[in-house]
């Protein structure tokens, strides 16, 4: 049982829905990209989302879009992500670390060093926004006998047939995206998420997190009424934009921590 599996059943025997909390690696600045998983962590999330700065990340809005852009002026790439999840697993173990990304890094240093370099590193699994699943049975075999899982998402537009897909080739969980438009925008109709949900899970036997659009404690228990998982991005980037890389390690944790209560009410 891969580490994110055992997170999400050791969540469910306690009644609990998955907090997973997403910042770009190096934003705002590469020495508080550690820091601010452990602040993470420490306010209650159960799972991370290390993003991968890309110049062009086609499902990202402005905020994450802006994040991108200041990692990669101070220089930071794939393989200074690894490096961050390496010193992260020297004092924590126990958290699950899932890259997110675009498939031009992966695919500049190559598939196969990709893996190992995850694997090295203390990954446990990818988001790979740009690979659909239909052409990743390879590349999902390989992570799995690695011991890493490749995670999809899934949209409100997504068809049976590309449910079905990712159900075959996806592992750890499935990533809904409640809203057809970019991350941080919009409000969710969480009515329609969980029609959407119910349909998904005919196929889909994986748990299933929620993100896109969700910002604050009262919309983060909605959504957990009707999955797996609550998915927290955009806001969190906000909340460091707001307070200064000075603040930002106290800010995030105390949102993050706010988040966690209003699941957890």
């Amino acid at each position: 049982m891969s580490l994110i599996a055992q997170t999400f059943a050791e969540l469910k025997a306690q009644n609990k829905t998955a907090l997973i909390t997403f910042i770009t690696a190096g934003d705002p600045a590469p020495n508080l990209t550690v820091p601010l998983m452990h602040a993470m962590v420490a306010g209650g999330a159960n799972i991370l989302e290390l993003g991968v700065p890309f110049s062009d990340p086609m499902a990202e809005g402005p905020v994450i879009q802006r994040a991108c852009e200041r990692a990669l002026a101070q220089g930071v790439g794939i393989m200074d992500v690894f490096a961050m999840v390496a010193e992260f697993r020297k004092t924590n173990q126990h958290t699950p670390v899932v890259l997110m990304g675009y498939a031009n890094p992966i695919e500049r240093i190559g598939a196969a060093r990709f893996i190992a370099e995850s694997q090295k590193a203390g990954a446990d699994g990818a988001i790979v926004v740009d690979y659909p699943p239909e052409e990743c049975e390879e590349f999902s075999a390989a992570m799995r006998a690695a011991g890493l899982d490749l995670i999809f998402l899934l949209a409100p537009t997504s068809t049976e047939q590309r449910i079905a897909q990712v159900a075959k080739v996806g592992g750890g969980f499935s990533y809904y995206v409640s809203l057809k438009g970019v991350t941080g925008a919009g409000n969710i109709d969480t009515v329609e998420v969980a029609e959407r949900l119910k349909a998904i899970r005919q196929h889909v036997p994986l748990p299933i997190g929620v993100g896109f659009g969700i910002r604050d404690g009262a919309t983060a228990r909605a959504v957990a009424e009707v999955a797996d998982a609550v998915v927290i991005g955009s806001r969190i980037i906000q909340e460091i934009e707001n307070v200064g890389a000075e603040q930002a390690v106290a800010a995030v944790e105390t949102f993050v921590a706010g988040i966690r209560s209003a699941l957890d009410a």
